[in-house]
């Protein structure tokens, strides 16, 4: 595959994975249990049959491939999945996809406490930077009173990027494994609890169509897009490639419902977006040959 066929894939990946705020809207339902349910269907069976048409294996063989590390990967992603719904239940779909940016400033931190991956120099100062973005987003958030969803957006950032640094110390050629599972503990534990302290799994003909719809390709087609073009771009690329998730994201609810994004919304998600892009090109720098 050639680095401009790998980027395009990056891209188009990110931009499936842009809807999901839109599909969210769009939802009569307001039952995160059920949303997540019903969409871990669609996305397990979507990564799992990618994983075996990349692979050109046969569903058992990929079943047979699955390891201790893709169930932690699966672990982390059901965390950082479920707590992704309800941030956007509970905050701005803005909020939440920029927030979601600062999982690479997580994921260096827990990668150098955890594997001795010492962080590049910059990345001090652009979590800095980060920092002051999220507090506006979060100052914000009182004045709306969105503060719970903004802290939840949070904990899914940290949890993506515990997977990210599971990835990495794994040192695997994709995480399709690891979102399988993430699908499959999504699936057991929204459903445990929607039926044990929940108001059961009864959804609407029309929301099921949108949850199965966004499972599979806005997430599933999305997740499968990007780590297929990802090994063929240097990993400060991808980052600032998969940024296209976070800037076309908030624009759909915005251009088809109206849902507009406040100043302090704006400003810290640029700032936020910033540091990371900074971050990237100067990883990248780092990378190339004196």
């Amino acid at each position: 595959m050639t680095r401009h066929h790998a980027i395009l894939l990056i891209l188009l990946g990110g931009s499936f994975m842009s809807l999901v705020g839109l599909m969210m809207r769009l939802l009569d339902t307001q039952d995160g249990m059920v949303i997540l349910f019903y969409r871990s269907i669609s996305l397990s069976a979507m990564v799992a049959m990618v994983a075996c048409l990349r692979r050109r294996i046969s569903l058992f063989a990929f079943f047979g491939q699955l390891d201790r590390t893709d169930m932690m990967m699966g672990m982390a992603l059901a965390i950082a999945f479920m707590t992704y719904v309800y941030a956007m239940l509970l905050t701005s779909v803005a909020s939440t996809l920029f927030l979601l940016t600062t999982a690479p400033f997580m994921a260096a931190i827990i990668g150098w406490v955890w594997i001795n991956e010492r962080p590049h120099p910059f990345t001090w100062l652009a979590m800095i930077a980060a920092l002051i973005g999220v507090g506006l987003m979060i100052s914000d958030g009182l004045d709306l009173g969105r503060t719970k969803g903004n802290i939840v957006a949070l904990m899914s950032a940290l949890f993506f990027a515990i997977m990210l640094v599971i990835a990495r110390r794994s040192r695997k050629a994709d995480v399709l494994g690891g979102t399988f599972f993430g699908g499959v503990f999504s699936l057991i534990l929204a459903g445990g609890a929607a039926m044990v302290v929940g108001n059961g799994l009864m959804i609407s003909a029309g929301d099921l169509g949108l949850v199965l719809f966004m499972g599979a390709f806005t997430i599933g087609i999305g997740i499968a897009l990007v780590t297929w073009g990802a090994p063929h771009v240097p990993a400060a690329e991808v980052s600032l490639l998969v940024l296209i998730e976070s800037v076309l994201g908030p624009l759909w609810p915005w251009i088809f419902l109206g849902e507009a994004m406040s100043g302090l919304e704006v400003i810290g998600g640029i700032t936020v977006m910033g540091a990371v892009a900074m971050l990237a090109i100067k990883s990248n720098q780092a990378m190339q040959p004196a």
